[in-house]
């Protein structure tokens, strides 16, 4: 247990259960542990849509019950500027983002790093299932024990210096096992159900909410021949791969394969869509991307020594695929894949792993 001597942590306690074993399980190791609890949007007027409050009372009987301090901060400006409005810059670029990339880079290892340091604390803890190890030529980000849990996908975007001052003590834990630890602790959330979706989304439609940024834009939905099967509501509503909501169940006979959006035509302000979760169009043998980040703050080989095999992921829980680099400079990259892979998707992320290690990625721009 700790005692005034103890190197200080504070651990964002989000209200839920991993956050709570996170802070546990560090106070086993000899740290001495506060809680924080971050506000990173103003909910809206109608009730329902941000459980902020809720997941706030969580953390405070998570925090009473293992005895320790909560504090609590509102990061809402900075999510504002730096996490919102660009998901709404990816939206009217007809691109699908992914807030999360942005949220832990952003604000919870960098607004809330530096807020805990300004404290005093040496580190900070979260429960994010992933792991961390340090070495003299700098920190690693590398897979969890959980597969299923594993959350790298979403820190690809860490720097050395935010590596260097995290704790993630669920590296080796599945999530059975932390329910298990909670249960034992008495914390009330050890059965809470784990959050899903964007905070500021929360139990309403998207369209519905992405209605009130982005105005319809409404055009033909099209087959690859160009056929015209309906109208979308506009681009930005619909992503690669997708197959509810496009309103053209109808078009198809009974027992005829399901359409899929296969592309967006943005000239034309036409929505392709394909026959069939194997059509040809809803697979690539590569991509492009742009804003690379690579964790160890240069690539892993130089420009002029590519061809670079590696493995990579496009989506979280996706498993690992075979990939190879075949160009990249400080921002762009461009990826082929040893297998086709399906709905690559422009706004999402590629990101590159090394064995265990998590290497990096890059925003995609464009199926290659």
């Amino acid at each position: 247990m700790s005692d005034r001597h103890s190197p200080r942590v504070i651990v964002g306690l989000s209200g839920g259960v991993d956050s709570a074993v996170a802070a546990h399980l560090l106070a086993e190791q000899g740290f001495a542990v506060e809680g924080l609890f971050m506000k990173n949007w103003e909910e809206d007027d109608a009730p329902g849509y941000c459980s902020a409050a809720a997941d706030l009372a969580d953390a405070q009987a998570a925090a009473d019950r293992l005895g320790i301090p909560l504090r609590t901060v509102n990061f809402a400006t900075e999510y504002w500027d730096r996490v919102f409005a660009a998901f709404l810059a990816e939206y009217r670029a007809l691109r699908t983002p992914n807030p999360d990339v942005l949220c832990n880079s952003e604000i919870k290892f960098r607004a809330f790093l530096d807020h805990a340091l300004d404290l005093g604390a040496a580190r900070i803890g979260t429960g994010h299932y992933a792991r961390v190890t340090h070495a003299a030529d700098g920190s690693r980000l590398r897979l969890a024990r959980d597969a299923g849990k594993d959350q790298t996908y979403f820190l690809h975007r860490l720097t050395q210096r935010q590596l260097r001052h995290a704790l993630f003590p669920l590296a080796d834990l599945t999530k059975a096992d932390v329910r298990g630890i909670a249960r034992g602790l008495g914390l009330a959330n050890a059965q809470k159900k784990d959050s899903t979706g964007i905070c500021f989304i929360g139990e309403r439609r998207f369209a519905d909410f992405l209605a009130r940024w982005l105005p319809d834009a409404p055009g033909p939905i099209e087959t690859p021949e160009g056929r015209i099967l309906g109208e979308h509501r506009g681009l930005a509503w619909y992503t690669i791969g997708q197959r509810s909501g496009l309103g053209i169940g109808g078009v198809r006979e009974a027992g005829e394969a399901p359409w899929f959006v296969a592309a967006k035509d943005a000239a034309r302000n036409a929505l392709i869509v394909a026959q069939g979760a194997g059509h040809p169009l809803l697979y690539a043998r590569g991509l492009r991307g742009e804003q690379l980040h690579w964790i160890a703050g240069a690539a892993p080989v130089p420009a002029d020594r590519l061809p670079f095999t590696c493995l990579c992921r496009l989506r979280h829980r996706q498993p690992l695929q075979r990939c190879t680099l075949v160009e990249y400079d400080t921002a762009r990259c461009r990826v082929r894949f040893a297998e086709p892979q399906r709905a690559v998707t422009p706004g999402q992320s590629v990101v590159f792993y090394l064995r265990d290690e998590c290497l990096g990625g890059a925003v995609i721009t464009a199926a290659d």
